[in-house]
């Protein structure tokens, strides 16, 4: 049972280090952080969705934008598209559950606004629905992925796509890449700068 246990750690290293050696990675990683920066100078908000443990993920990176991250700051405006129980039921009956985000970026979503769609397959039917919306309404959209991207990479102005094929490799990464971001921008929107 170690050996199984460690060979968990192993597999989760493993795929962080693909990541920290793709330099194109990671300048796609910075390009988004700076993108979700400039939305914030502009008084714009990010809206994030995502299913099951990505939904999870959505309300985690929503959550240390409202609140804090390193360190105490004015919280800034975020909304995870997961949440309202009365707006997802409501949809889905109405419309379907493919449905469920698009319509809610269609009534929150602005022209600068930054969307942030997680899906580990990228084929998230109801993730891909939400990106056609923000094509329409001149929303920037950034795709946390598996390593194919599925329907999402052709989607996303910003595709980030973990080098896995595993949902929990992918998960892991995705929180890991979420925090990043968060830490870049509460540093450049309220810290020293890099």
């Amino acid at each position: 049972m170690i050996g199984y246990i460690k060979s968990h750690f192993e597999d989760s290293i493993a795929t962080k280090t693909k990541i920290f050696h793709d330099e194109d990675l990671i300048e796609m990683i910075k390009k988004v952080a700076l993108e979700v920066t400039r939305a914030y100078k502009s008084g714009k908000k990010t809206l994030l969705a995502g299913n099951g443990g990505s939904a999870a993920d959505a309300q985690h990176i929503a959550g240390e934008f409202v609140s804090r991250f390193y360190f105490d700051r004015p919280g800034i405006p975020s909304i995870a598209l997961t949440t309202d129980t009365s707006i997802l039921t409501a949809i889905g009956n109405d419309y379907g559950y493919e449905k469920l985000f698009a319509r809610q970026v269609q009534a929150q979503g602005v022209e600068g606004d930054i969307f942030i769609g997680i899906s580990t397959s990228g084929n998230s039917a109801n993730i891909v629905e939400a990106l056609k919306v923000c094509k329409e309404k001149g929303i920037i959209s950034v795709g946390l992925t598996g390593e194919s991207g599925g329907k999402m990479n052709g989607m996303c102005d910003y595709c980030i796509k973990v080098p896995s094929d595993k949902t929990p490799r992918i998960q892991e990464s995705h929180i890991l890449i979420g925090h990043i971001i968060c830490a870049i921008v509460e540093e450049e929107l309220f810290g020293k700068g890099f």
